[in-house]
């Protein structure tokens, strides 16, 4: 990834992990407009990276509950 991506991947992980800690899911826009109010590209790829990882963690957690002991689905 260039820098822009990983700079927005890293603020994604931290937003995610404060809204969980916090249960405050406005966390995410306030961060969106800060950094569209300086770099409308990283905020885009922030936007993403938060689509991206919000739909991995409802794709595991539903693996995880399909997951069964003994193999059984």
């Amino acid at each position: 990834m260039g820098v822009t991506e990983d700079i927005a991947d890293q603020l994604a992980l931290e937003t995610l992990k404060l809204e969980k800690e916090t249960g405050d899911e406005d966390i995410a826009k306030k961060v969106a407009e800060i950094l569209g109010a300086s770099s409308q590209t990283t905020q885009e790829a922030f936007l993403t990276s938060m689509r991206v990882r919000r739909a991995e963690i409802r794709a595991r957690d539903y693996l995880a509950g399909k997951a069964k002991p003994n193999g059984t689905s």
